[in-house]
């Protein structure tokens, strides 16, 4: 751990010691990436940072939506979630779920307040249908 700042120091001659100390120790020898340019230093995404984090702990940039956005891409990417489901009971099932928790958010909404609107299962189960294979023997 660090000493403490003396009190009668200057807070930068107090730094510079301490970066001074550490250099002379090695601390700063053989770090990743030395001698490399920073990565994303010239992107014009100022959360480039937020988004590697996310990606290292196997998130999705979606968990920094609002609840009414991520369920309202839920609803937009419902086709695609039940496509390859074997049954239209299990169609009827996850179209259930987030009809729950559509009902839930609206129930309490939070800010920014953007329409969201329940899934008409009947015709989720009709898409579902129109996008399936027939079957062959």
């Amino acid at each position: 751990m660090t000493e403490r700042k003396p009190w009668d120091v200057p807070f930068e001659s107090w730094v510079e010691r301490q970066i001074r100390v550490a250099q002379e120790r090695g601390d700063f020898d053989n770090l990743p990436g030395a001698g490399k340019p920073i990565p994303h230093l010239a992107d014009d995404d100022e959360l480039w940072w937020v988004k590697n984090k996310l990606r290292a702990e196997g998130l999705s940039t979606e968990v920094l939506l609002p609840p009414a956005l991520q369920l309202r891409r839920e609803v937009e990417r419902l086709p695609d979630t039940v496509a390859d489901l074997p049954t239209e009971a299990e169609v009827r099932e996850v179209v259930a779920e987030l009809n729950r928790r559509i009902a839930d958010y609206l129930r309490a909404p939070s800010a920014p307040r953007v329409p969201v609107h329940r899934v008409d299962a009947d015709a989720a189960v009709a898409g579902w249908r129109s996008g399936r294979r027939p079957r062959t023997r």
